[in-house]
């Protein structure tokens, strides 16, 4: 049996049609969602840690692959990208739905360099000690922002439409997958239960694409926010910005600091946690 396409949508599709993919592939491409000025901006502020940054040591990192992270606090042009309007609604819906509340789990760049091999295909959730989370209760979920142009050949991500709702702990052949292509400014949304993983970059030149992960504030972020945002840089960030990197109550009472105090007081000592879910 053939694998599915890889759904798409434009930019002005609404957030019921987003949340419609994502519980029945489990994935959908937002086409051309950030413009071409914006992102070079962006790039141009990460350059200079993205050279820094050494490849990976092992064949699920990448041996041609880079990862640059902390990228809150290293480029002001990325923060209206990590709480961006789409993601947000679509997050509202998939994660907002069953929990008090989400928030960042990562941001890295992701360059795929040339010639290197196709990664491992896997579940994200899979972070969280391999736990078999419930089937069809979603506790995760990631975008992929092309910096670049994505294309089968440069290492575009691949993906398994549909295997949100398969069984966990499957291991898929890289042979099932399918590439997320889409244009530099698009952004891929999928869940931590889809089957999927980097592509195989056959070409001489670099793919750059943003990961950007949200989960239920009650698990660990993978990337620790506190250290790669520390409280003198969220400071400068906006109140929704700040307690979607973890600056806020995860639950009742998961969080809090001092007398019972909710974390983005002591950014914002006039601020409560009002704001619902993501913002």
């Amino acid at each position: 049996m053939s694998t599915p396409n890889v759904p798409r949508v434009a930019a002005t599709a609404t957030a019921d049609v987003i949340e419609s993919h994502l519980r029945a592939e489990g994935c959908v491409v937002v086409e051309d969602v950030v413009a071409a000025e914006h992102l070079d901006r962006l790039e141009s502020e990460l350059r200079p840690f993205l050279d820094a940054t050494a490849a990976g040591t092992d064949d699920f990192t990448g041996i041609a692959t880079r990862r640059t992270g902390s990228l809150i606090a290293r480029s002001p042009a990325f923060r209206p990208i990590a709480n961006h309007p789409i993601v947000i609604a679509a997050l509202d819906r998939v994660l907002g739905d069953h929990a008090t509340s989400y928030q960042l789990h990562l941001t890295q760049v992701i360059a795929i360099g040339p010639h290197e091999a196709g990664q491992l295909v896997h579940r994200d959730q899979w972070a969280f000690d391999f736990f078999s989370f419930p089937a069809g209760f979603e506790v995760e979920c990631h975008t992929m922002w092309a910096l670049t142009d994505f294309t089968e050949a440069n290492g575009a991500t691949r993906v398994i439409p549909g295997s949100n709702r398969w069984p966990d702990k499957l291991r898929p052949g890289y042979e099932e997958t399918v590439p997320a292509e889409m244009t530099r400014g698009s952004v891929l949304l999928y869940l931590g239960s889809l089957y999927h993983g980097g592509g195989a970059n056959t070409t001489d030149s670099t793919r750059l694409g943003i990961n950007v992960g949200y989960t239920l504030s009650w698990l660990r972020q993978e990337e620790n926010q506190y250290l790669a945002c520390p409280p003198e840089v969220a400071r400068e960030l906006d109140v929704g910005l700040a307690q979607l990197i973890g600056y806020r109550r995860g639950a009742y009472a998961l969080g809090y600091f001092g007398d019972l105090q909710d974390p983005i007081e002591y950014l914002h000592p006039a601020a409560r946690d009002r704001t619902g879910f993501g913002n």
